[in-house]
């Protein structure tokens, strides 16, 4: 492999932010990949692109985890291969924050239909139709003088 194995905290890993030093953490272990992005087969501007090589980039420059966005392009196993020679050690897991689920806040249950402005709003409606329906029900029911 190409590095020492040396373990890094989140905070090392994540100083290494910006193209001239671009380091990715894929699978726990930490890549430093700033010579390969001239090399990259698709070039630099796919990385820079809005496709989805961005967010391996984009992890680069957060500091955050590019596992999900290196296994979803489906790499060869040459460019497995490749990573060996990118390889600057490990990651401390304990500097990894956990993830936690968003759960969202408890709230009553809210029915529309059962509020009072509803009821307003339904009779703003309905009353002027009833009115008007009204209307021409005497209109057109009314003997008209011959």
């Amino acid at each position: 492999m190409g590095g020492e194995g040396k373990v890094y905290t989140l905070a090392e890993f994540s100083q290494h932010n910006n193209a001239k030093d671009c380091w990715l953490l894929i699978g726990g272990k930490v890549y430093n990949v700033t010579k390969f992005l001239e090399d990259h087969p698709g070039g630099d501007e796919v990385l820079l692109s809005a496709s989805g090589m961005t967010n391996i980039l984009g992890a680069c420059f957060t500091g955050k985890d590019a596992t999900d966005d290196f296994e979803d392009v489906g790499h060869s196993s040459s460019a497995r291969a490749m990573l060996d020679e990118l390889y600057v050690g490990d990651i401390d897991a304990s500097t990894i924050p956990t993830k936690t689920k968003y759960t969202p806040p408890n709230q009553p249950h809210y029915e529309q239909d059962k509020t009072l402005e509803f009821v307003v709003k339904l009779l703003q409606f309905l009353v002027p139709l009833l009115i008007l329906g009204l209307a021409f029900g005497i209109r057109f029911n009314t003997k008209l003088p011959a």
